[in-house]
């Protein structure tokens, strides 16, 4: 026994290390050092393709042609080291042109390879497509034609004008490959036929002429918003190409064009360059340039811009990402190779073997990017090849497959039969191999479906110590095939006989799912779709319906033939619920009875509301049912929405989901597998609810591994998720490999992240790997799972992938818009952001200009983060209004601008700041409307303080000074007062001076009047002198005339009487004002407010009366004051000044009188008033 052993393990040794490690090294039999690659030549030109291969010798080389063999003949043959050579190539229609996609195909003794494919393309070039057209333009403005035409090898398009070539020297004009014409400030020498000419190595046609108009521009040119004229169009450029992106705007004044990505990259500088005016060329083209280019054409200075935007594809040939290997297998054994390769498109998979087509069998299997090849037999022996081709080009790779053969493998176990035991299990019984049945080792039993092609093999291993085996999970009346392999240890043996028994009949799995509609209030339409093989296990002989009322226990029972599938049940009461189940029957008897379906009859009424939709479920997987439906060809009520009910069997009825009138399916998500859901559809419009429509509906189950004895398929890999807009995100996953060329769905489920309420995930179908998931809600954090099902197998759900959508451009302006003058240059202006949800701002934009530079068109701008709300304002001009509006934006674009506000910055402002603002809420408000409000205000308090000021010197009226009386032993006491006021320090050095009188009038000393009488009576004045304002004395001049009879004038009284005489002393300049200060002076009030210089308060305490008692103190009283000529006090000075002025001396000069005894210390001098000097003289 131990020599056994030693010598198995040296064999397994053998077959573990050796086999592996000799077919990688036998892989070097056969390869192409050359292959043949695109070509374009001429007609009647001679051309090569090349094609070597290398291996062990003899090796055949054939070409294919569209895959078919070429031919030799005297213009066609090989060459001696496999080339295919045309002396002249042909350009005939049909199959007798030499154009067409070839292939070399080379074989030896271990395979054989087919290469790439290459084009040979014969030079041509077509009549034009597009021809360009006449135009006409203003002068100044834009100008293009266009041309297109197909040829290959791609054309030189260049123009002419007027039959000769266009100079390209001026950067005006701008040619682009494709055929555009471009002539920016079109000047009248521009006019003329242009004509596009296409040259390549076949021809070179000429297109039409076009003729170019320029009319003058009109005087002044209005300014025009930016209009783009030719945007870029959506491209696809081949790999390592020129893209050209062709952008051409017009407008006053003309706009700059600047690009940009919609994705937010950066365009790559070291290929992309601008051509012309605003064309965007990229070069030498690779994968990471493909997206959406966005042109924007914006006037110079403002925000005024619009955009074009398109996509540009980068279509790439296949490349290889996983190469399948060779491999060494033992008879029997499986095989697989993988072969994964990229591009764009999406390149298509072909598995050749020797240079030809696979096609799958039953035991060779194709699975997207994969092969498995079960029960290996030697003439699977072969080179395989994996091609990889879409339109830009095809790559192949190879391995290789080495069979090994055993010499003292068994033979193939014998006489094998099945039997029937059930509905669901079937004997198998069979004989040992005839040859070394004492190496078997173990058994495998194979068996599948025999009815349909491509149903999946299931294989069971048993010990070598039993030839009877039963199937106990199979499916009741079914066909099935079986066949036995017996394994040793170096290999296994050739398959036994195929055996088919089917399994018997068995009562149903479960009951038809009702379908239940109203045609009139008392009737109900019964309906079900007959059961599957699966749930029917043999023919359905019958079904039996029980209905009754929700309200009876009797049950009504009508038995159907198995052939129906729908009944109508009459004679029903109107507006009552009903209560419905179905069973079906095979030959061995009746299955299991559905649980009560319930329907509502509609009520006995005219109304005309929607019949009952015609209503259809499908389970999409174990989770998802769809539900479509349609209205009832007699229904011609109107419909305003549909409500859906459905709810799991015995369990309470879910709200309604709302839908559209417009809508005739809806996808219900999430459900629990192997559930019955009963599902309620209805119409509705303005009258009411219309009739119903109940069905229900059974979901699959998922994973079905002790039916199916396979693992459920795993989960889709590799999830990628990108943001596509505000609103949708682009799911894209790898389906895994899996032994099943079933059909295959996916469900995506999306919901946002924190969800807590379970009814809101959103559950998605397709049958691609990839979905664009719409109406999401925008600056959003979204997880997305995606699970698999095939043939009802679900796969689990896949690892969570999370993407947050853009935010959405904001669709409102700042709120709370303010602008106030903080500073004598300087504005502050504030905002708070868009009253939006959901919606980023990243930035703020501040137009801000004076009212003629917005006329000009010339914004001045600021830039603001998005946590930033409020901006300076500097250098603002006085005496401008300015208008301010504000932007919010985001990364998806820029939003509407605020209402714009003025800001009026006045020329006062700088002078004094301080009182042209308020301040208030801790802002400075200043509008339009409040500097109105103030200047109104200030207008009318002027206008009080001047009619004030004028009644106060109305009822200070200019007065006629009276003469004071004066007795002859009263001057001793006069000038004594005098002394005794001077002595107080009030006044000193003051000569006081009175107005005089003509000779012939008298002053009325006595009564305290103003009067003045002579010997006739009272005289009025011929004419008064001008009143002079205590308030405004500074600012009158004297008359020149009545300074000189001042001068000169003396007035004198009878004699007896006593007489004033007046000596003029003054020297004062006609050109001089005269002040009454400098007239008139005498002791001020000691009641006034000598002290308090610069106060504007006035007061009439300092008024001195005429009254006949206050003179006769002034005469007696040894400490009264002298007399005051004038009775007002003023505080400007340091003592009082007089309100009035003498009359004008109108009589003529009398001889001077002079008193010989003078008053000394009469009355205050005033420094100011020091060039006017006046005297005093009394005589008795």
């Amino acid at each position: 026994m131990e020599p056994f052993t030693r010598k198995l393990y040296q064999r397994l040794l053998f077959f573990v290390f050796f086999l592996p490690v000799s077919g990688v090294l036998c892989f070097s039999e056969l390869f192409f050092i050359k292959e043949p690659h695109d070509v374009t030549v001429m007609r009647k030109e001679a051309v090569i393709l090349d094609c070597q291969a290398h291996g062990e010798t003899p090796i055949d080389v054939r070409w294919l042609k569209n895959g078919v063999k070429v031919m030799e003949n005297e213009r066609v043959y090989l060459l001696s080291n496999g080339s295919l050579y045309f002396s002249e190539v042909e350009s005939r229609r049909g199959d007798k042109s030499d154009e067409g996609f070839y292939q070399c195909l080379a074989q030896n003794k271990y395979g054989a390879i087919l290469s790439q494919k290459a084009r040979l393309t014969i030079a041509s070039i077509t009549a034009f497509a597009i021809q360009p057209m006449s135009i006409v333009v203003t002068e100044g403005s834009v100008a293009r034609f266009s041309c297109k035409i197909s040829a290959h090898p791609p054309p030189i398009i260049t123009w002419e004008l007027n039959r000769v070539t266009l100079p390209l020297a001026t950067e005006r004009i701008t040619v682009l490959p494709s055929g555009v014409l471009q002539i920016h400030g079109v000047q009248r020498a521009d006019a003329g036929n242009y004509r596009c000419i296409a040259t390549n190595i076949a021809s070179r046609r000429r297109s039409t002429e076009a003729t170019l108009t320029v009319t003058p521009a009109p005087s002044p040119q209005l300014p025009q918003r930016p209009r783009i004229i030719a945007g870029p169009q959506n491209i696809s450029v081949s790999l390592h190409q020129s893209a050209i992106l062709e952008c051409m705007a017009t407008g006053n004044p003309r706009p700059i064009i600047s690009w940009s990505r919609a994705d937010s990259k950066s365009i790559d500088v070291y290929n992309t360059k601008v051509l012309g005016n605003g064309n965007l060329i990229i070069t030498d083209i690779k994968p990471q340039h493909g997206g959406v280019y966005m042109c924007r054409a914006t006037t110079p200075g403002t925000r005024n811009y619009t955009v074009a935007s398109a996509n540009v594809t980068v279509l790439a040939p296949p490349s290889l990402v996983e190469w399948p290997e060779s491999v060494t297998r033992p008879r029997a054994g499986t095989a697989r190779f993988v072969c994964q390769a990229e591009g764009v498109p999406t390149p298509q998979i072909t598995w050749l073997k020797n240079g030809e087509k696979v096609h799958s069998n039953g035991r060779i299997k194709m699975y997207n990017s994969k092969l498995v090849i079960n029960q290996i037999i030697p003439e699977d022996d072969a080179i395989y090849q994996c091609q990889a081709e879409n339109e830009q080009g095809s790559v192949l790779s190879m391995a290789r497959l080495i069979v090994v053969m055993s010499e003292d493998r068994p033979s193939a176990p014998r006489n094998i039969r099945a039997d029937t035991v059930s509905s669901s299990a079937i004997l198998l019984a069979w004989e040992r191999p005839l040859y070394n049945s004492d190496k078997v080792i173990a058994y495998s039993v194979h068996y599948m479906k025999a009815k349909g092609l491509n149903n999946e093999e299931y294989q069971v291993v048993i010990g070598n110590d039993t030839t009877r085996y039963i199937i106990d999970d199979l499916e009741p009346a079914r066909n099935y095939t079986f066949y036995v392999v017996a394994y040793m240890p170096m290999g296994a043996s050739r398959m036994s006989d195929h055996v088919f028994q089917h399994t018997l009949e068995d009562v149903p799995l479960r009951a038809p799912e009702l379908s239940l509609t109203s045609r009139s209030p008392t009737d109900i339409q019964v309906s079900w779709q007959p059961l599957p093989d699966k749930l029917s296990r043999g023919r359905v002989s019958a079904y039996r319906l029980s209905y009754r009322t929700s309200a009876e226990n009797t049950v009504s029972q009508i038995e159907l033939p198995g052939e129906k599938t729908h009944h109508l049940l009459e004679d029903l009461q109107p507006d009552t619920i009903y209560l419905l189940r179905i069973v079906a029957a095979t030959s061995v008897g009746w299955g299991e009875q559905s649980a009560w379906t319930s329907h509502r009859t509609p009520k006995a009424s005219s109304a005309r509301v929607p019949l009952a939709p015609e209503l259809h479920l499908e389970p999409l997987n174990c989770t998802t049912i769809l539900v479509g439906w349609q209205l009832a060809p007699r229904n011609s009520a109107s419909v305003q929405g549909y409500r859906l009910f459905y709810h799991e069997e015995s369990q309470p009825e879910n709200a309604p989901v709302q839908l559209r009138a417009s809508d005739n399916r809806h996808t219900i998500g999430g459900l629990d597998p192997r559930k019955k859901y009963h599902f309620k559809l209805l119409a509705y419009n303005f009258v009411g609810d219309g009739y119903q429509a109940d069905q229900t509906i059974s979901t699959p189950g998922c994973v079905s591994v002790r039916d199916r004895l396979v693992p459920p398929p795993p989960p889709p890999h590799n999830v990628y998720a990108k943001t596509n807009s505000s609103t949708a995100v682009f799911l894209h996953w790898g389906r895994p490999a899996f032994s099943s060329s079933h059909a295959v769905n996916y469900t995506v489920r999306c919901n946002p992240v924190g969800l807590q309420n379970a009814s809101l995930v959103l559950y998605l179908q397709t049958n691609e790997p990839s979905l664009l998931v719409r109406d999401l809600e925008p600056n959003t954090k979204y997880e997305f799972a995606i699970r698999l099902h095939i043939d009802q197998l679900s796969s689990p759900w896949s690892p969570v992938v999370y993407q947050s959508t853009f935010p959405e451009a904001p669709m409102l302006p700042p709120s709370n818009v303010k602008v106030t003058l903080i500073e004598e240059d300087t504005a502050l202006v504030s905002w708070k952001p868009p009253d939006e949800l959901n919606v980023a701002v990243t930035h703020y934009t501040i137009l801000y200009a004076s009212r003629n530079a917005w006329i000009a068109g010339e914004w001045q701008v600021l830039q603001r983060e998005g946590t930033i709300t409020m901006a300076l304002l500097e250098n603002l001009r006085p005496g401008q209004v300015y208008l301010v509006k504000i932007s919010a934006s985001n990364d998806m674009g820029d939003g509407p601008f605020s209402h714009t506000l003025e800001l009026t910055v006045r020329p006062d402002l700088l002078s004094n700041p301080r009182h042209s603002t308020a301040f208030s809420d801790g802002f400075y408000h200043l509008d339009q409307k409040s500097m109105t409000g103030i200047t109104v205000g200030v207008c009318i308090a002027l206008i009080c303080i001047i009619i004030c000021a004028f009644i106060i010197v109305c009822r200070g009226k200019n007065r006629k000074f009276s003469a004071v009386k004066t007795y002859r032993g009263g001057v001793s006491t006069s000038a004594s007062a005098a002394g005794r006021l001077g002595s107080a320090g009030q006044v000193e050095n003051t000569d006081v001076t009175v107005p005089m009188m003509s000779q012939n009038h008298f002053i009325d000393a006595k009564g305290g009047t103003n009067l003045i009488i002579n010997s006739l009576g009272p005289v009025q004045p011929s004419a008064e002198k001008k009143k002079k304002w205590f308030s405004f004395s500074n600012n009158v001049k004297k008359d020149s005339k009545a300074l000189q009879n001042l001068r000169h004038g003396t007035a004198s009284y009878q004699p007896g009487t006593t007489v004033l005489t007046y000596e003029e002393e003054l020297s004062v300049s006609p050109d001089q004002p005269m002040t009454l200060q400098a007239l008139l002076g005498c002791p001020g009030d000691t009641e006034g407010s000598s002290n308090s210089e610069g106060s504007h308060a006035t007061s009439d305490s300092g008024r001195y009366s005429h009254d006949e008692t206050e003179m006769t103190n002034l005469s007696s009283g040894a400490s009264s004051r002298p007399p005051s000529l004038t009775a007002q006090d003023s505080s400007g000075s340091d003592c009082s000044d007089l309100a009035e002025e003498p009359n004008e001396l109108t009589e003529e000069s009398q001889p001077d009188l002079k008193l010989k005894e003078s008053v000394e210390n009469g009355c205050c001098h005033r420094e100011a008033q020091g060039s006017s000097q006046s005297a005093l003289s009394l005589s008795v």
